[in-house]
């Protein structure tokens, strides 16, 4: 099983990239988080998921390890494959994840295609268990912090942009306008 790989970006692609390493292409589905991260890189070091199946095998990769452990508690979900993992985790950090969880606040998870209600429920009762040990963000920041990648998405920045900028943001700014404010003023530095 791979488990970590470091490397030289050959290519990236819609939600993929090939790292060579040692003269091997290695093709690794990422979060759109983790892409953005990318374009600028030449070198990266990613943590690495091995997706085994019967007629797949594949490989995702993780900028940091807690997004991975993230990836992995949630294909645990019955229903929840590596692409709908990869769709939460593109629209919402895993404190965020974790928050709406532990909140029972469904409408976190359903922002992502092909996640509705009932797997939605699903998620939050299977992995409610899972992650009440783990640190928790505050359930306000967490929902304004997806609503404002989403609307800072609709403004064109990606998904990497809207992270990065919102974590300049102080914590007790909960008003989503006010957080979006803030990480405009923090993209144009």
């Amino acid at each position: 099983m791979i488990a970590k790989i470091k490397g030289k970006i050959e290519y990236l692609r819609d939600n993929y990239a090939v790292v060579d390493v040692n003269g091997v292409g290695y093709k690794i589905f990422v979060t759109d988080y983790t892409f953005g991260k990318l374009a600028s890189k030449k070198d990266i070091n990613l943590h690495i998921y091995t997706y085994v199946r019967e007629d797949i095998l594949a490989l995702y990769g993780f900028l940091d390890l807690e997004e991975k452990e993230m990836f992995e508690l949630l294909i645990s979900v019955s229903g929840i494959g590596p692409k709908a993992a990869l769709g939460i985790l593109s629209i919402a950090e895993p404190k965020t994840i974790q928050t709406a969880v532990l909140n029972e606040d469904a409408s976190v998870l359903t922002r992502v295609s092909g996640v509705g209600k009932k797997t939605a429920s699903r998620v939050i009762l299977e992995l409610k268990n899972k992650i009440a040990e783990m640190p928790s963000a505050d359930k306000e920041k967490a929902v304004a912090d997806s609503e404002a990648i989403e609307a800072l998405q609709s403004m064109g920045y990606s998904v990497s942009e809207a992270r990065e900028a919102l974590k300049s943001v102080p914590k007790n700014i909960k008003d989503v306008s006010e957080r979006i404010k803030m990480a405009l003023k923090n993209i144009g530095k």
